[in-house]
């Protein structure tokens, strides 16, 4: 007998029904909103939702290694009730024979309701949601986005402050190329009332275009500094990156500005006593290991976030509701 999927409540995630996600522009502040909101319902609804899915396959096309992303996307569906198909590599598809990722993706779509992707070309996503005839979540593409990180990162400051504006954020360490700050930057001007703390390096400063869209919001503002324990105790949130030793031409200006970025217990006891540590991990030696055990450290925390996110996005796109979930909206009109 057939898996009849309910038609969801209108809500604004109606409209992300068959949509692919490449960037976090392909969704509204309305819509982010609501999947933090729903966010929170799987979190406390976990046998509730259990079979929202049922009858699902998600397909995880990584290119490139990966740990967190890859696992947090199946687990997602698997919690859901669906199922998984994919591979963890290149070398395991045929792209290895010469195939293209569109037709990848269109003979993939013959099997799947929803396809995650990761692969290290930017703009390889877009290729692979115009190929598609099911919707595609972009699970990073090169050193452009990875929009399901930032839904972590916010459900994160969410579940910390209970909001994600009106907040003092520092972001440290290598914010040129890294894809996870100029994403979460970017979505945050969208709400706006935020005052960032850019703390890096000269060598590694934030990209010009990303400071153009701080300037764009009134509400947002951001000063640039090189010393985290100057600026730490000013933070509500802060968020380590790892500062990169390949992106050095001189290995003494690494040497000397290395130990600059690691956050350990000495630095803490300058933060606020609520502070959040994030990180998008994998870290090296950027936090120490004593960090681990402070009630500031959040970056745990952001993995169990990103697969709550990720259930909330799986199940938007595909179009399945879940079960006793009172979209956000109604629930306001009614208060």
């Amino acid at each position: 007998m057939p898996v009849v999927h309910p038609s969801p409540s209108r809500s604004p995630l109606s409209d992300l029904t068959g949509s692919s996600v490449v960037t976090l522009d392909d969704v509204s502040t309305g819509q982010i909103l609501e999947l933090l909101h729903q966010a929170r319902y799987i979190d406390t609804h976990r046998s509730t939702v259990a079979h929202t899915c049922d009858g699902r396959v998600l397909a995880t096309l990584f290119y490139e290694p990966s740990t967190r992303t890859r696992l947090s996307f199946e687990t997602a569906m698997l919690r859901l009730g669906g199922q998984v198909i994919g591979f963890a590599g290149a070398q395991l598809s045929s792209v290895s024979k010469g195939e293209s990722i569109s037709d990848t993706l269109k003979t993939v779509s013959n099997y799947v309701d929803v396809v995650a992707i990761r692969h290290p070309k930017e703009g390889a996503a877009l290729v692979a949601s115009r190929a598609a005839t099911v919707p595609v979540i972009n699970a990073g593409d090169g050193g452009h986005m990875h929009p399901t990180q930032t839904l972590a990162d916010l459900a994160t400051l969410e579940s910390r402050f209970g909001r994600i504006t009106d907040l003092t954020i520092g972001l440290c360490g290598d914010l040129t190329f890294g894809r996870t700050v100029h994403s979460l930057i970017e979505t945050l001007c969208r709400f706006g009332h935020v005052r960032f703390v850019l703390i890096s390096p000269p060598e590694l400063r934030t990209p010009r275009y990303v400071l153009d869209r701080i300037d764009a919001n009134p509400t947002c503002s951001y000063t640039e500094v090189d010393d985290l324990t100057a600026a730490i105790g000013d933070l509500d949130v802060l968020y380590m990156t790892r500062v990169q030793k390949e992106r050095f031409f001189n290995e003494d200006d690494y040497l000397r500005l290395r130990d600059t970025y690691i956050l350990d217990e000495d630095k803490l006891r300058l933060s606020k006593p609520h502070m959040a540590v994030m990180h998008p991990l994998p870290r090296v030696n950027e936090i120490a290991a004593e960090v681990d055990r402070d009630p500031r450290a959040a970056y745990f925390e952001q993995v169990k976030n990103g697969m709550l996110m990720r259930m909330a996005l799986e199940s938007a796109v595909v179009g399945d509701a879940l079960p006793g979930y009172e979209p956000l909206e109604a629930k306001e009109v009614r208060v």
